[in-house]
């Protein structure tokens, strides 16, 4: 039998760690990076020299091979990626794949980054647009999410009381995650009277760009049962690019005719399919929230309802820590704030602790056993995991 038709072998998350999120003026990004890895390194009982491989990245903080003069020089192979929102998951996926390929044992992840106050500013020829692109304003990413979700709540009969819903769970669940950036619970009325951004996405339906670090240990089982470490099961991790017809920051037009295609639906089904699950067997996920309506669309992309459904699901508290599916336990992107680099790899963090049991006021009931998480970002780019509980 080819290898190509074999199952892939066995990955273990052993250890999973994070900084601070939100402004930390005394700290550098690659700082952060330094205590999100010893703190995964800690959770797995295992020292920086145990490490054989790692990969990571940021937006706009650093390299991560450069973290080396920290933990120490043990001449490992340390891999910069850089891949937008998808960084980390990016990371993940190479930790993955190199202890599915046998080139080590025991490989890391880390995420980073450190954004200035205000709105996001890339430069429309690094991502191969005209200059006229940025003058026109269309590089501003609140526009782009604004119009996306206002015609998605057109099509399929969302309201905007629904919105500040979504935020306004984001808000509570932050406030009750030690490590939120946003940590004071909001009402849906004060969500939905906050200043208008961009029509019809108010100030606190939006993230903020962030500061914070993120850092997942990968094992082999053989090495995860050696070490008798507190493993979560990596049963798969994807990343996809935007396809024809997509309709994507950086790229907001519909090509071709019919309902435009959508990366996050493709990695989600990947990451699926490679699992052996399904969308109606999960417990627990973490869904893309750069503003509300993200939240709200990835929830339909991503396979868990049809497209309308969320009214109905957010309604009736399907998504609150209690429901039928909790989404964004630890307050998502609008509480935690996005650095680039990290937010993948939070999102892991994040199911890690759930499925352990170990959450805390957040922690779903009922021991969850089935974990997703996924990113989207510019310019259509999707990373998704499914984790499962080891008892």
């Amino acid at each position: 039998m080819s290898t190509a038709s074999q199952s892939p072998s066995p990955v273990a998350i052993i250890g999973a760690g994070l900084s601070k999120f939100g402004r930390q003026p005394d700290l550098t990004g690659r700082q952060m990076a330094v205590q999100a890895i010893r703190a995964a390194l800690d959770d797995a009982g295992i020292a920086w020299s145990d490490v054989e491989v790692a990969f990571g990245g940021s937006d706009g903080s650093g390299l991560a091979d450069t973290l080396v003069a920290d933990l120490g020089l043990t001449g490992i192979p340390f891999t910069n990626v850089k891949n937008g929102c998808a960084t980390g998951g990016s990371a993940l996926v190479a930790a993955v794949n190199a202890i599915r390929s046998g080139t080590a044992e025991i490989a890391l992840a880390v995420g980073f980054d450190k954004h200035p106050r205000g709105a996001f500013d890339p430069r429309p020829e690094d991502w191969g647009l005209p200059a006229g692109y940025g003058e026109a304003g269309l590089m501003v990413t609140t526009q782009f999410f604004a119009i996306k979700i206002a015609r998605y709540m057109q099509e399929h009969g969302i309201s905007e009381r629904t919105l500040a819903a979504v935020a306004a769970k984001a808000f509570r669940n932050g406030a009750i995650n030690p490590n939120a950036w946003r940590r004071e619970a909001l009402t849906d009325e004060a969500v939905a009277a906050a200043p208008m951004v961009n029509d019809p996405l108010t100030q606190f339906m939006f993230c903020s760009p962030g500061e914070g670090g993120a850092a997942i240990v990968v094992a082999s089982a053989a090495a995860a049962q050696r070490l008798g470490a507190r493993q979560v099961r990596l049963l798969s991790a994807v990343t996809r690019t935007r396809g024809f017809g997509s309709f994507e920051v950086f790229a907001p037009s519909i090509q071709g005719q019919g309902t435009p295609s959508s990366v996050s639906s493709d990695a989600a089904r990947a990451a699926f399919e490679s699992a052996g699950v399904t969308p109606a067997d999960i417990d627990v996920a973490q869904l893309q929230d750069t503003e509300a309506g993200a939240e709200i669309m990835h929830l339909a992309e991503c396979g868990f309802c049809e497209h309308g459904e969320q009214e109905e699901w957010i309604a009736s508290a399907a998504t609150e820590i209690g429901g039928r599916l909790p989404v964004n336990t630890d307050g998502g992107c609008i509480a935690n704030g996005e650095p680039i680099g990290a937010s993948g790899l939070r999102q892991v963090h994040e199911i890690v602790t759930q499925l352990r049991g170990e959450a805390g006021e957040r922690q779903v009931p009922a021991s969850p056993r089935l974990g997703f998480t996924h990113v989207y970002g510019a310019p259509g780019v999707s990373a998704c995991t499914v984790l499962e509980a080891v008892r």
